[in-house]
């Protein structure tokens, strides 16, 4: 069966997406769109010569009317954060970015499924579905996927454990005011608390896990990176390439996904990430798990700090 993906962006993620893309059988056809033509050229030559190995695919270089008949929808498209910059500093640049492609690329893909990636992502998931015209459903930032990931590495790391035994998830923005609703994190269906306490018990060396130092871990791995390499994308396309499967498989998946709030938890009218139920009918809506209290109080706090950077843009 025929499965087509197209990627707005050539920079390091897009590049990163389409080449791990190329490596399994996902899709069956990649398009690349990029302003800088010979760099997309460049891409696509490099990525193409390796798949000899694989069954054949078709990855092409191409403009906006190629991306005619997508399944999926790829937009990295943006200016990369800089060492020492937030996401939010990004805002207005990339908003402004993503409003010039929206239209030309609706035109062509009006069915297609759209993940957003560019940063700040929960806020650019919202002002393209404000401006886009597409069906909410059609649309999945790829919102705290990446996060999660991270959280999940670093537990698996404390605990000696591998990482698909760790079921722990970060909410809210992709951003400074993530957060780990801690009562839903488990190893196994074990409590985390309740883990290490087991452990303890039989005889191993397990320390229960400092949580305010594990948020931390999560929230500036990012920054991290840029410091050291200059940029982030191995592990962003990795989730962004796992999404892509969620939207084709046959049965849905739950996910951390960035879309529009509509007063889940007293919060609407802003995109951010909860649990939310993805597959190949898109994103079919926020599935409204128990927090507690205080976890309520985290959601709500980076839904307002959202809102308090939306209410600066221009739309």
């Amino acid at each position: 069966m025929s499965r087509k993906i197209t990627i707005i962006g050539a920079g390091s993620v897009g590049a990163t997406i389409a080449y791990n893309l190329s490596l399994d059988d996902t899709a069956s056809e990649i398009v690349l769109i990029d302003v800088k033509k010979e760099k997309v050229e460049g891409e696509v030559l490099d990525i193409i010569q390796g798949t000899c190995f694989r069954e054949p695919i078709a990855i092409t270089a191409g403009e906006y009317e190629d991306a005619k008949d997508s399944d999926i929808i790829i937009i990295t498209s943006g200016v990369a954060r800089k060492p020492g910059q937030s996401r939010l500093e990004l805002t207005q640049t990339n908003v402004n970015i993503l409003k010039d492609i929206t239209p030309k690329i609706v035109a062509v893909a009006p069915n297609a499924k759209y993940i957003i990636v560019s940063n700040p992502v929960d806020i650019m998931t919202y002002v393209f579905t404000k401006i886009s015209g597409i069906p909410e459903n059609q649309i999945i930032g790829s919102g705290t996927m990446l996060d999660t990931a991270r959280l999940r590495c670093g537990i698996a790391e404390h605990f000696n454990i591998a990482q698909k035994n760790v079921h722990a998830y970060v909410f809210g923005e992709h951003g400074d005011t993530s957060f780990i609703p801690w009562s839903k994190a488990s190893i196994s269906s074990i409590p985390m608390d309740e883990y290490a306490e087991l452990m303890k018990a039989r005889g191993m060396n397990v320390e229960p896990i400092d949580k305010d130092a594990m948020l931390e871990y999560v929230q500036k791995s990012g920054g991290k990176i840029i410091a050291n390499k200059g940029a982030t994308f191995y592990a962003v396309s990795n989730s962004v390439c796992k999404l892509c499967s969620i939207l084709l498989a046959s049965t849905e998946s739950m996910s951390t996904v960035s879309s529009m709030m509509h007063g889940e938890y007293g919060i609407e009218d802003v995109c951010l990430s909860t649990s939310t139920l993805v597959g190949p009918n898109g994103c079919r809506g926020k599935v409204e798990t128990k927090l507690t209290d205080e976890e309520v109080a985290l959601l709500r706090k980076s839904a307002d700090a959202l809102k308090e950077i939306i209410a600066q843009i221009e739309l």
